[in-house]
């Protein structure tokens, strides 16, 4: 990838020009309540800026995964209103993308405002697999504006028309989060600082099988925990009972184990676990226990790496130079079970350099266990690109801005 791409100031004078902004406002809802806005409050800062710099803001985003249709569980109006309170102004809502509401909501701002257009992925051409058709609707969205820029990192790993499509239309620059998420990420594959801890979680080892390819040559150590571990465990030779388990993945394990041993490379495991009877649910109480990681009963599946394991990720990442974590240790939205996901949070916030965590899970974890984000070195708003990103694929969104 280059080493730069141009930045909003590229686009000269913004003043009453009309920018549409692609952000990343995918934030979980109950209902009409924003569980947590942690994307919308990431988001603030690019839009705020050409706000300031007099740019009529349009913002482009989606939420969830409607079928290309409208479908009012999925309305970013609620979106809008959090987003308002944040900006500390009013922001125009249109209840469409690109149809009669959306232009006439365009046509309606002056210099300094802020509209937000309805959920993208209404529309089928937003997500179509068809250049065509993806191309005809990012027509419809280029006549909105004069200028883009690009600042939702989460979906820069998608070739969809608000991403890539429009950035070919108008022109074009990243704005600030995603400049920071491209900075942070290029931190962490070229010459990073260190020793290098990288922490792997979260359920599949199947969803993480590009970034150990790419990643188990940089790091100095690999600590995997959450559902991931079992596969893990069992290609050691260990029953595993009815915890989480890819068998398919038992001779990609192996096969890690092994290269990690040949190049120096620490893989630490758990040596001990937290399981139950059961997955946790409304209607029983978890009934935790400690047992070791080499003896997990037939009966039981394990929800969390045990206290003697958390301090060992805790003592591994004390001397860390530069730490990326990627998925939690355990199933942290029940307390029973956060042990070893809080544990590992509590020590990357002691990290003396730079410590990333990876989007997702882990950053809906930091925040749900209470942690101050100004504690960690950067916060990802897209797991899924910071993912693929490290496993080094192109990123399209990102290359896109990068011919311009």
């Amino acid at each position: 990838m280059a080493e730069s791409t141009a930045g909003i100031e590229s686009l000269g004078d913004l003043k009453g020009k009309r920018v549409l902004v692609r952000s990343d406002l995918n934030v979980p809802l109950d209902g009409t309540t924003i569980t947590d806005d942690g994307r919308i409050r990431a988001s603030v800062p690019t839009i705020r800026q050409l706000s300031e710099a007099g740019a009529r803001v349009v913002v482009t985003a989606h939420l969830g995964r409607p079928k290309g249709e409208p479908d009012p569980q999925y309305s970013l109006e609620p979106v809008s209103a959090r987003l308002s309170e944040l900006l500390g102004r009013p922001v125009a809502f249109a209840t469409d993308t690109v149809g009669a509401s959306a232009s006439e909501t365009v046509a309606g701002l002056q210099d300094g405002d802020v509209a937000l257009l309805e959920n993208v992925r209404f529309n089928d051409g937003e997500t179509s697999k068809d250049d065509e058709v993806r191309g005809a609707f990012a027509d419809q969205l280029a006549q909105l504006a004069d200028a883009f820029v690009s600042d939702g990192f989460g979906v820069v790993h998608r070739k969809q028309a608000s991403v890539y499509d429009v950035a070919l239309r108008l022109p074009s620059a990243m704005g600030g989060l995603v400049a920071a998420e491209v900075d942070v990420l290029r931190r962490l594959t070229e010459e990073p600082e260190r020793p290098y801890v990288v922490v792997l979680g979260g359920s599949k080892v199947s969803d993480k099988l590009g970034v150990i390819d790419n990643l188990i040559d940089k790091a100095d150590k690999l600590l995997i925990g959450g559902g991931m571990v079992f596969t893990f465990l069992k290609a050691q030779g260990h029953e595993v009972g009815k915890s989480l388990l890819e068998a398919d993945q038992l001779d990609t394990c192996t096969r890690y184990l092994r290269e990690a041993a040949d190049r120096g490379v620490e893989i630490v495991l758990p040596t001990d676990v937290v399981v139950d009877t059961a997955f946790p649910s409304d209607d029983r109480e978890p009934q935790p226990s400690v047992v070791p990681a080499s003896e997990i009963p037939a009966d039981a599946l394990g929800l969390d790496i045990g206290p003697e394991s958390a301090a060992a990720f805790a003592a591994a990442l004390a001397d860390a130079r530069t730490v990326f974590w990627n998925g939690p240790m355990g199933v942290f939205e029940t307390d029973a079970f956060a042990g070893g996901t809080r544990a590992v949070a509590e020590a990357l916030t002691k990290v003396d350099g730079l410590s990333v965590v990876g989007g997702g899970d882990s950053a809906a974890a930091v925040r749900q266990l209470g942690f101050d984000e100004a504690a960690f070195g950067h916060i990802s708003t897209g797991g899924g690109a910071s993912l693929e990103f490290l496993e080094g694929k192109e990123l399209p969104g990102i290359a896109v801005l990068e011919r311009g």
